[in-house]
C-alpha cells in the first residue's frame, strides 16, 4: 500500500518544482497551446481547463512514470490505432515474468486500468485539433 504524504514531503515536491522553474515552463506551453487552439478554431478556455487538469493531477501522484507510459500508448495510437494485444505490448517482461500468479493478475489490470485512461486522455488531446 501507499503511503500518505507528510505535509513537509508536499512543501519539498512544491519547491524543487519552483526551483526547476516548472509554473514557468507551464505557463509557457499553456501560451503555445493557446495560441495554436486559437489557430485552429477551438476555444482558448477549454484548452486551458483541459492543460490545468492534467497538470494538477501530474502533481497530485507524481505521474512521470504515467507521461513516459502514456508516451508509448501514444505512439502505439499514433501508428496503428487501437489494437488488441495493446496490454502484451506495454507489459514489463522482466517484471511480470518475476510476478506470482496473483501478482500478474493485479499487474495486468492495473495496466489495462492505465491503459485505458492513456486512450481516454488521448481521445481529448486528439479532439483538440491543434494536439500533435
Amino acid at each position: 500500500m501507499e503511503e500518505r504524504k507528510t505535509l513537509k514531503q508536499y512543501a519539498k515536491e512544491a519547491k524543487l518544482r519552483l526551483k526547476n522553474g516548472f509554473w514557468q515552463n507551464y505557463r509557457k506551453d499553456l501560451d503555445e497551446k493557446i495560441e495554436k487552439a486559437s489557430e485552429a478554431g477551438v476555444a482558448p478556455s477549454k484548452v486551458k481547463e483541459y492543460y490545468t487538469f492534467v497538470v494538477s493531477e501530474n502533481i497530485k501522484s507524481r505521474k512521470d512514470d504515467e507521461e513516459e507510459f502514456y508516451g508509448k500508448v501514444k505512439k502505439i495510437l499514433d501508428e496503428e490505432g487501437e489494437i488488441s494485444d495493446a496490454i502484451g505490448r506495454l507489459t514489463d517482461k522482466a517484471v511480470f515474468d518475476n510476478l506470482s500468479y496473483s501478482e500478474k493478475q493485479k499487474y495486468t489490470l492495473t495496466l489495462s486500468e492505465r491503459y485505458l485512461k492513456a486512450v481516454e486522455r488521448y481521445n481529448r488531446e486528439k479532439s483538440l485539433s491543434f494536439a500533435n
